[in-house]
């Protein structure tokens, strides 16, 4: 299934708390990503009611010299027991972020990325 595309519009606080987080980890190309949050839009979502979605830099914001795919840090979600209910990925294409995943284990698709507090940095 394509992502459906959607207005370009900015970041919820919700996206970009998730950003901050995975890309406050210490790798090679962060701080240039980090530099892009303020200019970051959502430009598609991967299926109705899917917090995944596709980014987009604007033209002349600085890339980071990073390879195209996943940063190399993730981050996994469980719930306020412990329990493991899936992982957050940040895609990079051509040194911009290009996308957010929510991966899930659980029975029902998750609606919405889950607090910070519920996740844990993994490299």
């Amino acid at each position: 299934m394509a992502p459906e595309p959607v207005p370009p519009r900015i970041l919820t606080q919700a996206e970009r708390d998730v950003l901050a987080l995975l890309l406050s980890a210490d790798f090679e190309g962060a701080q240039e990503l980090r530099s892009q949050l303020d200019h970051t839009q959502v430009v598609a979502v991967w299926a109705a009611g899917s917090p995944s979605v596709d980014l987009a830099v604007p033209g002349g914001i600085g890339k980071a010299q990073v390879a195209d795919g996943e940063i190399p840090v993730g981050a996994e979600v469980h719930d306020p027991q412990g329990n493991y209910l899936g992982e957050i990925t940040v895609w990079v294409t051509n040194g911009l972020l290009s996308a957010i995943e929510y991966s899930w284990v659980t029975d029902e698709p998750p609606t919405r990325l889950p607090d910070t507090a519920a996740l844990r940095l993994v490299q």
